[in-house]
């Protein structure tokens, strides 16, 4: 996906086209997620949700290929997939976690890992690929990944201690009302807002630059081998010695300081590659943050809901935060998006000191 922007600027689409279309891939995390969630927690089949969705994505990646790449085929398309797509990430999450059971504090970032080590495989491989093939390939590059995702979902079962079918959900509105609850995710879209020239436009921006494709997976890489390191140490170096307040904190700081690299240092490889490692605090440590209050305070017959409003989250800022950027990015240059963004994730800050501030809180699972 970190090539999926160019493949769309290869076909022809400007960068406010880009903008839409990237938003358009994510406006279905606005609705999508809760309607998977509600699915989920109504049939307790999380799996055959994850392997419906895996087959829409290969179909929706073949169609791509087969038809004009008009603006509002693409749109149409690219809306298809996120709808499916929405049922992946979340219920994944979710059958994880469950599949973990009392050991989730100590083995989740060990499992989440390899999601991010298999993003690395792919953004090398591709990369490389696309330095020999053309790359209005990709879309079966990408076909051949998602039929492969289908394959694999048929080895992994239902979790066994999962709630199976309920009549009559709990509501998770009382949850939400919790000041802990409703600050994290307003954080999350604060977050998620400035990120989106990153996920929308970063590809394109190191493009323009004079950047390879091959230095570009690299970068995009390096940002995932930071996070699965973060994964690795969070739960003994953070979570035992800080509070969510404090870590919150530092994820917002340290990824304002990125974007503000990005900007400043936008020529310089060895600059970009520095704060591609700063995406350990700005997904890792953030995203390890929200397992844990998605845990601790979504019962387990309403954990598909509760990943689902994290998904919607995301949704809302990359969606809306993907939309500016790309209307403003040849007025004011990319440059500029980037220094904005560095200032805007710091509202952020003022929302923190509704989350726990003790030490025990904070390590609880």
């Amino acid at each position: 996906m970190p090539y999926w922007n160019l493949y769309l600027q290869d076909q022809g689409f400007n960068y406010q086209e880009i903008g839409i279309l990237s938003s358009i891939a994510i406006i279905t995390r606005f609705f999508a997620p809760l309607i998977w969630g509600w699915i989920a927690d109504k049939s307790g089949k999380r799996m055959l949700l994850v392997r419906i969705a895996t087959w829409m994505e290969a179909c929706i990646w073949f169609a791509i290929f087969v038809i004009p790449n008009s603006f509002q085929s693409v749109a149409l398309l690219m809306l298809i997939f996120s709808f499916f797509q929405n049922a992946i990430l979340a219920q994944f999450e979710g059958v994880t976690l469950f599949w973990l059971g009392d050991k989730r504090a100590e083995l989740y970032g060990k499992v989440r890992k390899w999601g991010s080590v298999g993003f690395i495989l792919g953004v090398f491989i591709i990369g490389a690929l696309l330095e020999i093939i053309q790359i209005s390939m990709l879309p079966i590059l990408l076909l051949a990944v998602s039929f492969l995702a289908f394959l694999w979902s048929f080895t992994i079962k239902e979790p066994e201690h999962a709630p199976s079918s309920q009549k009559k959900l709990e509501s998770i509105i009382p949850i939400l009302k919790r000041p802990t609850v409703a600050a994290f995710f307003a954080i999350e879209f604060v977050l998620l807002f400035s990120q989106a020239p990153f996920y929308s436009f970063y590809s394109n921006f190191l493009k323009e630059i004079g950047f390879s494709t091959t230095q570009i997976g690299t970068l995009w890489a390096t940002g995932v081998i930071a996070e699965i390191m973060m994964f690795a140490i969070a739960q003994k170096v953070f979570f035992t010695r800080f509070s969510w307040r404090t870590l919150v904190a530092v994820c917002l700081i340290l990824t304002s300081l990125r974007w503000l690299l990005v900007s400043i240092l936008n020529t310089h490889f060895w600059g970009q590659l520095f704060a591609q490692c700063l995406h350990a605090f700005s997904f890792g440590l953030f995203h390890l943050i929200a397992m844990k209050v998605i845990f601790q305070n979504f019962s387990a017959e309403q954990q598909g809901r509760g990943q689902a409003l994290y998904s919607t989250m995301w949704g809302l800022g990359v969606a809306s935060g993907s939309l500016l950027a790309g209307h403003y990015w040849q007025v004011f240059s990319g440059v500029t998006i980037f220094l904005y963004a560095s200032g805007i994730v710091l509202v952020g800050l003022f929302l923190v000191f509704w989350l726990p501030s003790q030490l025990e809180t904070a390590a609880k699972t």
